[in-house]
C-alpha cells in the first residue's frame, strides 16, 4: 500500500484509509460486531492504516468497535474520530462548546481504547460557537497529549482560516468524488494554501460511481439515501450519464467503476486520501485495487471534459442536513 501524508502536518496514513461508519450508521441494519471488527483488521492485513469513526455513529458503538478491532496494532495505525453533535446524535443538532469537546474526547479515548486521538474532527461547523474557540479547545488537548491532530469536516472557507490561525488544521474531511464537486472551486485551492491534507469521504458517491445502483434503484428507510435528493428516481434516472461515462473507462482498462472513481481522486493532489466503506471484504478488496490503477493525463483530460459536459441533477442532501454544512 502507497502512504501519502496529509498536507503539511507529517501525517502520514496509507493512500486509502477505511470509512468505518457503514458499519453501525447511515446504510441500513449494523454490521454483526465481530464481522465488523474482522472486516478492519483484513483491512489493517492488507496496508489500511487509517482508520475514520465518530462519536455520533452509533453513537459511541462504531468508536468501540473500531478500538476493538486495532488494539492489537494501535501503535501502527492512525484513528481519527470527531465531535460536535448534541449528545452525539446528529438528530438533536450541533454542539461545540469548549466543555462538550473536552467530554467528548475523554468518552472517545474511553470508548477506542487508547491514550491518544490521532486525528480529532469537529464534524460539522457550529455557529453558536466562535471557530476560535473551538481551535483554543483542540489546542489545549493536543498540548495535554490526548489528542494529536486536529480537523474540520464539511467547514467553510472562513472557519477553516479561522481554525488554522489558532490551531494549524492537518486535514478537511468533506464530500468529494465524480458525484460531488464543488470543494474544487474554493476549497482545493485553500487548502494548498495553507498545507491542508484533503480527505474525501463518500469518494464513490454513496455507491452511485459502483456502477452497482441503476435508475431502478430504491432504498430502505434506513438507509439514509432514501431521503437524499439525489438518490431520488428522476435523479438516478437523469445522472447516469456519469454511471456510463466512468464504467466505459473501467472496461477500457479493465478494471472496476468503483477502481476508476478512486484513481481519479488520487490523482487530483498528491495530498488526498479517500476513505470509501464497505461492510464487504471483496468490496474492500476491490476499492483497494483502486490504488494501483493509472489514469495518464490523456484519460485525466478526457474525464474532465466529459464531466464538464454532464448535468448532474437533485441536492446531495435534505434539507434538515444541508444547513449543517459549508460554514
Amino acid at each position: 500500500m502507497q502512504k501519502r501524508k496529509l498536507g503539511e502536518s507529517g501525517l502520514e496514513v496509507s493512500a486509502l484509509g477505511l470509512g468505518c461508519m457503514g458499519l453501525s450508521f447511515g446504510y441500513g441494519p449494523a454490521t454483526d460486531r465481530n464481522e465488523a471488527i474482522a472486516l478492519i483488521r483484513a483491512a489493517f492485513e492488507r496496508g489500511v492504516t487509517f482508520f475514520d469513526t465518530a462519536e455520533a455513529y452509533g453513537p459511541g458503538t462504531n468508536e468501540e468497535i473500531v478500538g476493538e478491532a486495532l488494539a492489537p496494532m494501535r501503535d501502527q495505525v492512525v484513528i481519527a474520530t470527531k465531535f460536535g453533535f448534541k449528545n452525539g446524535v446528529p438528530a438533536e443538532g450541533v454542539n461545540s462548546r469548549p466543555e462538550r469537546i473536552r467530554q467528548v474526547a475523554d468518552e472517545a479515548l474511553t470508548r477506542l481504547g487508547t491514550d491518544r486521538i490521532d486525528l480529532f474532527y469537529q464534524h460539522r461547523v457550529d455557529p453558536a460557537v466562535p471557530m476560535e474557540d473551538v481551535a483554543g479547545t483542540v489546542k489545549d488537548l493536543i498540548q495535554a497529549g490526548k489528542v494529536k491532530h486536529f480537523g474540520l469536516s464539511e467547514a467553510g472557507a472562513g472557519s477553516i482560516r479561522a481554525a488554522h490561525a489558532v490551531q494549524p488544521v492537518a486535514a478537511l474531511q468533506s464530500e468529494y468524488s465524480m458525484f460531488w464537486r464543488e470543494p474544487e472551486t474554493e476549497i482545493l485551492p485553500l487548502l494548498e494554501e495553507l498545507g491542508i491534507g484533503f480527505v474525501p469521504f463518500s469518494p464513490l458517491g454513496k455507491g452511485f460511481l459502483t456502477g452497482k445502483i441503476d435508475a431502478n434503484s430504491t432504498f430502505a428507510g434506513d438507509d439514509f439515501r432514501s431521503t437524499v435528493p439525489r438518490f431520488s428516481p428522476e435523479a438516478l434516472k437523469a445522472n447516469m450519464a456519469l454511471v456510463d461515462l466512468v464504467g466505459s473507462i473501467a472496461a477500457e482498462k479493465g478494471v472496476t467503476p468503483a477502481q476508476v472513481a478512486l484513481a481519479w481522486l488520487l490523482a487530483q493532489r498528491p495530498w488526498i486520501v479517500p476513505i470509501p466503506g464497505t461492510t464487504k471484504l471483496h468490496r474492500l478488496e476491490e476499492n483497494l485495487g483502486g490504488v494501483d490503477v493509472v489514469l495518464t493525463d490523456t484519460d485525466l483530460t478526457r474525464i474532465s471534459d466529459s464531466l464538464a459536459g454532464i448535468e448532474l441533477h437533485g441536492e446531495r442532501y435534505g434539507a434538515s442536513h444541508q444547513r449543517l454544512i459549508n460554514r
